[in-house]
Parts: structure tokens; sequence; C-alpha cells
């Protein structure tokens, strides 16, 4: 089948590939002309584990190209494009409304337009009005994606959403994408079929979910500081409740990134929208909380190194999450930046995100003070303190005691529990974590 992809960027990208993977003629489409050339180059615009491989070994099925006329002549059309936060917390609508008005022209009867964008409930029925006069079918398959296992979790995901208008136009569509999808239903992948609206709040109520969770065990945390107990065994033991489960219980510095930060946000602008605001006011407890937690790790180095204008302190991490080089809303990297206005020396290293970085450093006038690597040791020589604000696998496997040798101040915060303790402590470091001694 031949399919066309909107936006190219993470998600679409990689779906682009998944697609021809599965033995479609694909013909992905995005604004970016940079982008566009390194994708259809074979070469991977961003860092995702497997995706290169995946991009390379099916060139011959895809094709990548800015302009939207190539679309003509595909027979389902993935939409793709980014939804980002506005000012007043909502998701900015802006990319999908172009890329739907770009489309129509070119598309066909009996095509079949997929909304994979996560957007605010209500949006697919307000976009079928506009592909309904082209004879075309819409209906909204969201993503659920993980950085890190991008690739995976679209070629084996654990479920497949469909949100499709009752009656025919539905039955028509749904088959369409079960024959695009055909490769993934063989392996018995659920597969729930579902109006527009409830479709469209599966992706954000997941998210807010996990959010919730996370932010939970991290005010756990807040407890365990002042109590003295430990929050890793405290979640180890409520997560043997199988109507809690252990995932998603590790507390640190929370979350960041372009999905969970942003949905929660636009899912409480969006339930205010309608007038059932007071239903998600817990999301803004689970922001608050979250956003805290990165603060805490400036409190903690004052705690022990007092003013911290004039020290010199290595952040191992930038991006938001290990195996990814996004630095969207990543807390590694805020810690950093707060690190340098309060006076600090701040060197931060990462395997892939200092380079996105570097940009966001200079727009914040902060260069002269901020400084970013992807050698971790040579980020601590020298060091008053060290944080590990990213859980890289690389850091996790350091030896404490040639760290220590490295750096003058024995002080490592853990901000991501993810450091063994002791044999920190036993290298002469003095440990402190989120919520465990």
């Amino acid at each position: 089948m031949k399919i066309s992809v909107i936006g190219c960027g993470y998600l679409g990208a990689v779906h682009a590939a998944s697609m021809a993977e599965l033995g479609h003629d694909v013909i992905g489409i995005d604004v970016d002309p940079a982008r566009i050339e390194s994708l259809q180059q074979g070469i991977a615009p961003f860092h995702e584990p497997g995706f290169d491989a995946l991009l390379q070994k099916n060139a011959p099925r895809l094709t990548f190209t800015t302009d939207m006329s190539a679309a003509g002549g595909a027979t389902v059309h993935f939409v793709a494009v980014g939804t980002p936060q506005s000012a007043d917390g909502s998701a900015d609508m802006t990319y999908v409304n172009s890329a739907i008005e770009g489309l129509t022209p070119y598309l066909s009867e009996g095509d079949l337009v997929v909304g994979k964008s996560t957007v605010p409930v209500g949006t697919a029925e307000r976009l079928s009005a506009k592909v309904t006069p082209t004879r075309a079918l819409l209906m909204w398959n969201p993503e659920f994606l993980r950085e890190g296992f991008a690739v995976e979790d679209t070629l084996s995901p654990d479920r497949l959403v469909y949100g499709v208008q009752e009656g025919k136009d539905g039955d028509t569509a749904t088959a369409i994408l079960d024959e695009v999808y055909a490769g993934i239903l063989a392996k018995d992948t659920p597969r729930l079929v579902m109006n527009f609206a409830t479709a469209e709040l599966v992706k954000v109520a997941a998210n807010s979910f996990l959010a919730t969770k996370i932010s939970f065990i991290n005010a756990m945390a807040e407890i365990a500081d002042v109590t003295g107990a430990n929050v890793t065994q405290l979640a180890d033991a409520i997560g043997y409740d199988t109507r809690i489960g252990r995932r998603f219980l590790n507390a640190g510095i929370g979350f960041g990134g372009g999905c969970l930060p942003k949905d929660i946000r636009g899912f409480v602008a969006r339930a205010e929208e309608l007038g059932v605001g007071e239903a998600l006011s817990f999301l803004k407890d689970v922001d608050d909380i979250n956003l805290r937690r990165r603060s805490r790790v400036v409190d903690v180095l004052a705690e022990e190194l007092g003013d911290l204008s004039g020290k010199t302190i290595a952040v191992w991490g930038i991006s938001f999450k290990p195996d990814s080089d996004d630095i969207r809303d990543s807390p590694a990297l805020d810690i950093a930046e707060s690190l340098a206005r309060a006076g600090a020396t701040v060197v931060s290293a990462d395997p892939e995100g200092w380079k996105p970085a570097q940009d966001r450093i200079e727009r914040a006038g902060l260069s002269a003070s901020l400084t970013t690597t992807t050698d971790h040791r040579a980020a601590v020589t020298g060091a008053d303190a060290l944080v590990v604000a990213t859980e890289w696998k690389v850091f996790q496997d350091e030896d404490p005691t040639t760290i220590g040798a490295l750096m003058p101040g024995k002080l490592v915060v853990d901000g991501r529990n993810c450091l063994d303790s002791s044999s920190w402590k036993d290298a002469g470091f003095r440990y402190r974590g989120m919520g465990r001694a």
C-alpha cells in the first residue's frame, strides 16, 4: 500500500520507517528542508536506538520531501505533526490544522486520513468536517511511544487504538487500517475500536496517570527526606501490590520531555474549556510536585556547600531521559541552568544531549558559566560536587573510586536514585539521594 506521513519529526519519521518495514511504500512530508535532506540521505536527525538501521534498511521503500502534492496517490495519510504547548497551557493546533488544510487538495475518494498527533478531545470531530467533502475518511490512531524504545513500540505495540465514526464509514476505516497494520495484528496485538472522543482521551489519560504515579512517589520522597524513611524500599513494598505495581514508582527529579508535562497541562486546559476543570484540578498538584523536584537538587547542594557562587559542579545528564538526545522540558538541563544562575561553574555531560543543549544555553546567556561535553569524567575533574540527573547506564556503571580521584569535593547528589549508594560511600563520598540516605 502507498502511504504518506505528514510531519517527520520524532513521531512521524519513526512511523514512516516502521511502515516501510511492514512492506508499504512510504512518502514522508515535512516543512523543514534540513530534516528532509537528512532523512532522504538515510541519516537520523535525532538519536533513537535502532532508528538509523531501520531507516537505512528500508530506504528503497522510503522517500522524503517538502512537497505536499507528493501525498497524491497515497491511500492512507498519517498526520503526525507536533502540538506544542501554548502560553496558556493548551495544545497549539497550528500544525495539525495546517497539515489537514494542506493535505485536503490531494485527497481522493476512499482515502483514509489517520491522525496520530496528541490532540484535545473534540479535534477529530472538528477535522472530520474538513475531510468529508473530499469523500475521504478520517480516524484517530493515537501513538504510545517511549523515547528510547520508539521503534519497538511502533512495530510491537502493547495495543492499537482506533477512533472511528459509527456506522459504515467506521467499518471501512477500520478495515483499511487493519490492512496497514496486518503485520502487527498478526502478532495478536490487542486492537480496540472506539469513537473519536474516547480515542483522543486514551493518550492524555494514560500520560496523566503515569505522571500522577511519578509525582506520587516523589511526594513520598519529600516525606522520606524529613522522616528518615527510604523511598526506594517504600516503592518496592507498595509495588508488590498488584493493584499498584512497581513501574513508574521511581523517585527522583521528576519527569520531562515533550509529552508528559505538555499533555497534562493541555488536558487541564481542555477540561476547563469544557467546563469540567475541577475534574482535573489534581493534575495541577502533579505538575507542581514535579517542578518542585528540580529545585530540591539545588537546595540539597546549598545545604551541603553553602553559597554556590564560585563552586564547580558537574552534572551528569542533559537529555530528559537516557538513550535520547531530547532536551525538551528536561529536568537535568533545568537544574544545570539553575546552578549556573546561582553563580556556580557548571559542566554538564551527556552522550547525546550535549549538542542540542548548546543553542539553548547560548540563548539563555549562560554559556560563560555552563558548558557541555560528552566526557563525563572530564566533567567531574576539579568539581566540588556531582549531580546525577539522567540515568544513562554509563553513569550508573562508573567506578566511584576513579571518579573520587578526579574530584576535590566528595559530594554526589543522586537525582535519579540510580547509583549504588554503598559503593559511593565506601569510596569516601557524601551521598545524597532523593528520599533515601
